[in-house]
Parts: C-alpha cells; sequence; structure tokens
C-alpha cells in the first residue's frame, strides 16, 4: 500500500490555514536564513516560502552571500531573535564550509528554532520532555506513521542513516515511552555488517542515505513498511529515493513514493511547528 505522504500533508496545512484563518491581528511569522547560492537550497527555500503563503503565514528570507563571517550570520539571527513578528527560524542547511553549523545552531532562540536543531531541544527531545520542538522530517515521519495506522509499539525499526537531521532524532522520538512511540530502534551506516541481514528483520525500515536505489527487494522483510527519506536528482533532472521502489513495492507492505513521501510532511511539519511557536509566543 502507498503511503501518501503529500495528501496527508494537504490534510495538515488545510488544518493550519483554517487555524491561522481565525487568528485577528498579526499571522505567524517564519524567518529563514540563507547562506549563499546553492540552487537545491534555493529551490527549497522557495519551497518553504510558498507553502507559508498557501496557509497564511507569514514568511521573511533573509540571503546572505556565501562569504560572510561568523560574527555576521550570528549578528543576524540575533536580530531575528529579537524580532516581535518572527515566532520562528531555520537556516537553511548546508552552510558553506567555512562557517561552523554548531555554533549558529546554538545562536538560535531555542523558542523559535522550529528545526529543533538547538542543544536545548535536542536534549529535551531525547530524554522525552514536553515542549521541545522537533525536527521537521522525523516528526513527519511519525505523524505519517500515527496517520497510516501503521503500528509502532513493540515493532523493530531499522535506521538506515545517522544524521542529526534524521536518524538520531527519528531514533530519539520512536523509542520513548509514549503512546504512539515505545517502538525498538537499531541505527545502521556505512559500518555496519551484515546490513542485509539486520534490514531483513525490521517491521519498519527507514532509509536516510542519499545513496539512489540502495534499498533492494531482497533486503526487506515481506509486508514491512518501508520509508524513504532519500532524494537523490539524476543527471536528467528525475528525483529518485534511496529505495528501488519498483522492486521494494513488491514485497513491502506499505511504502513511501518518492516524490510525494516524506517531504512534503516535512514542509508540514515546519508550518506545524511555526504556528505553534506563534501560540507560544503570545
Amino acid at each position: 500500500m502507498l503511503l501518501n505522504g503529500k495528501a496527508i500533508a494537504q490534510e495538515i496545512q488545510a488544518e493550519i490555514a483554517g487555524q491561522v484563518h481565525q487568528i485577528t491581528g498579526r499571522k505567524p511569522g517564519l524567518a529563514v536564513v540563507l547562506v549563499g547560492h546553492n540552487p537545491a537550497s534555493q529551490a527549497y527555500v522557495r519551497s518553504k516560502k510558498k507553502a507559508c503563503a498557501l496557509v497564511g503565514i507569514q514568511s521573511l528570507v533573509i540571503e546572505l552571500p556565501a562569504s560572510i563571517a561568523l560574527s555576521d550570520v550570528i549578528y543576524e539571527i540575533e536580530k531575528l531573535n529579537q524580532n516581535p513578528s518572527i515566532d520562528a527560524i531555520l537556516v537553511q542547511l548546508p552552510l558553506p564550509p567555512h562557517l561552523d553549523e554548531s555554533q549558529i545552531t546554538a545562536a538560535i532562540d531555542p523558542n523559535k528554532d522550529v528545526d529543533g536543531f538547538h542543544p536545548i531541544n535536542v536534549g529535551k527531545m531525547l530524554l522525552g520532555e514536553e515542549g521541545a520542538f522537533l525536527p521537521c522530517t522525523p516528526l513527519g515521519i511519525h505523524v505519517l506513521l500515527q496517520k497510516s495506522s501503521i503500528p509502532i509499539e513493540g515493532q523493530h525499526v531499522v535506521i538506515i542513516g545517522r544524521s542529526n537531521i534524521v536518524g538520531k532524532p527519528l531514533a530519539a522520538i520512536l523509542m520513548q515511552k509514549k503512546r504512539h512511540c515505545n517502538a525498538t530502534v537499531t541505527i545502521a551506516h556505512s559500518q555496519t555488517k551484515n546490513l542485509a541481514v539486520l534490514t531483513r528483520s525490521a517491521d519498519i525500515l527507514v532509509a536516510a542515505i542519499g545513496r539512489p536505489h540502495f534499498i533492494k527487494k531482497e533486503m526487506i522483510q515481506p509486508g514491512a513498511t518501508v520509508i524513504d527519506v532519500g532524494i537523490n536528482r539524476l543527471p536528467d533532472g528525475r528525483l529518485i529515493g534511496d529505495v528501488d521502489f519498483e522492486s521494494v513495492s513488491e514485497v513491502a507492505g506499505h511504502i513511501t513514493p518518492v516524490p510525494g513521501g516524506i517531504g512534503p510532511m516535512t514542509i508540514a511539519m515546519l508550518l506545524q511547528n511555526t504556528l505553534r511557536g506563534y501560540n507560544d509566543q503570545k
């Protein structure tokens, strides 16, 4: 069965639009800091700005040159921290190599950190405390599983990829002692031995490694749920995932497409976090 992230994201965005429409006075505000001229980053920022407009959220894009000094980026972030019309701040990644991502992330007010990357939010997420902003892609995966009625509690989830953006936070979310969590989580990566043996033990397999069509049919337990986080652009312009969709869909019980799977859910969670940031600031 196809897990239609696009359709679920549209439902969530419609709910957000309805809530924003009811707001009198200032609407929620999101600021995106874009450093340099990475074409992929520019495309992502355009899609976020468009999504904000569709639900009535105000968006501001701060474009900075690739050669900018670290202190100047932090200065721009501090201005946004103090701006009462901005409820949410994100810095579009990746950054130019001379900029320290950890220092820039730590400069964002954790109460406006809708990407959930600030150390305070990461710590709260790991501890299972309420009130933290959760990273948008892992949160989107969690919400997609819930809204698709995929059992999580007691299931073996194998995540291929240990990034701070997807792999680690998703593991932290799914292992919590909470309703719709309580999974047994294994994180695999480039140094994992006998990977196919491990993936075949997964009730839910999440591929987030950035290697096109890496996950093959023989790596899947029949009936498993397969979540493809990968977005890989081919020379002809097509987007494909980390999962060989055509063959894997023959054995998987549920599977997300690329595009139209996790990408729209990530955007929907960004909008949801922005609205929450607005409500928390009131």
